[in-house]
């Protein structure tokens, strides 16, 4: 089992920053590609940002791209989301997930946060 907590989250102006941060504990975190996802509602769960286990390989949904940086310290067991330039458009509830292999497919991740709340007002 790998227990995951973010935080982070919170209101924020359009064009302003927020650092979102996922907490691991568990089994080896460096045994887990990790992932960003998020949810608005009434719409699905979508991608948003992932990283390989060593944290040499990201890769981005189009909309968030050169916005969000995804980063990941494994002595620490924490994954990290910075987000820049906010927009309106991304708020949502903002989950971190771990899966064993590099995907954007939220179905593969096995396991998940409990979510953060970030709203960007206009």
């Amino acid at each position: 089992q790998v227990q995951l907590v973010e935080s982070g989250g919170g209101l924020v102006q359009a064009g302003g920053s927020l650092r979102l941060s996922c907490t691991a504990s568990g089994r080896p975190f460096s045994n887990y590609a990790m992932g960003w996802f998020r949810q608005a509602p009434g719409k699905e769960r979508e991608f948003v940002a992932r990283i390989t286990r060593g944290g040499s390989t990201t890769s981005y949904r189009d909309s968030v791209k050169g916005r969000f940086t995804i980063s990941r310290d494994n002595a620490k067991a924490m994954v990290y989301l910075q987000m820049n330039s906010l927009k309106p458009e991304d708020t949502a509830v903002y989950y971190c997930a771990a899966c064993s292999v590099f995907t954007i497919a939220a179905g593969s991740y096995e396991y998940w946060g409990q979510g953060t709340q970030v709203t960007v007002s206009s």
